[in-house]
């Protein structure tokens, strides 16, 4: 399909055209723009997920009075659906009635118009998917250190290593291809998001929020351009496939 121009609206049949519709796409700058702001989009959910899920996953691997409840209050945000929370944190982020206004207002501190403005609607967004999916990475490094060996640990203790330099030199190294395998299933996922961001914004305001997905979708059911539509969901099964090759062969690399 992405090698013809079909058009809708126009009633005719698909006419196939070559690499013209590559050619028309990829060098249209508001493609140019989607494929940065879904770089750009990834980048940071995933980095901040990464982080924040080994870290979580850490914490809940010690005993603590309070952990089952704290595993339940974890998983909360997964049994969500998309949309319902993009409606959600719609009426957070609102400038005019949202709570975050309200409690920085209340503190003294500046209010923001958030998904409301280009400078602010993506970073919101990265917030709300960090929020929702930080969990997922949580679990599946909370399940890889359950399986691991307790004898390097004990063997560092013993050799009067600190908790921390355990962590750091013994602990994370060896979870280190699980936190790789979460880091590939949750970039798959992030590099096509779309019912949060189209729930939220749909793109907007303008195109600040608009990625490929996005951009894939008007091209679809808004402009019935479903040729260049297809140049775009390509150009995005090839950026996933590439980014997941590239983890994945870095993730053999640490276990060899």
């Amino acid at each position: 399909l992405s090698f013809t121009n079909w058009n809708l609206t126009s009633g005719g049949d698909p006419t196939f055209v070559g690499l013209r519709s590559y050619a028309r796409v990829l060098t249209e700058p508001r493609f140019l723009h989607a494929l940065g702001r879904t770089f750009l989009f990834t980048g940071f959910a995933v980095t901040v997920e990464a982080v924040l899920g080994v870290a979580c996953a850490l914490i809940l691997h010690r005993a603590f009075v309070g952990k089952s409840l704290a595993k339940l209050l974890l998983l909360l945000p997964l049994v969500a659906t998309p949309v319902a929370v993009g409606i959600v944190f719609n009426l957070f982020y609102d400038p005019t009635i949202g709570l975050l206004n309200y409690v920085l207002s209340s503190l003294g501190l500046p209010t923001g118009l958030w998904i409301s403005s280009e400078r602010t609607v993506l970073a919101s967004l990265v917030l709300v998917d960090v929020w929702q999916w930080t969990p997922m990475i949580t679990l599946i490094v909370l399940a890889g250190l359950a399986g691991l060996s307790e004898e390097p640990v004990e063997a560092a203790r013993i050799d009067g290593a600190s908790e921390w330099q355990i962590t750091w030199l013994v602990t994370i190294p060896m979870v280190l291809p699980v936190v790789l395998t979460a880091v590939i299933l949750r970039l798959i996922d992030a590099l096509k998001t779309f019912d949060i961001i189209f729930a939220m914004t749909g793109g907007g305001p303008g195109y600040a929020s608009e990625t490929l997905n996005i951009m894939g979708f008007k091209y679809s059911f808004e402009y019935f351009r479903m040729g260049q539509s297809a140049v775009i969901l390509v150009v995005l099964f090839c950026v996933v496939f590439g980014c997941s090759l590239g983890i994945m062969k870095l993730r053999a690399s640490t276990e060899t």
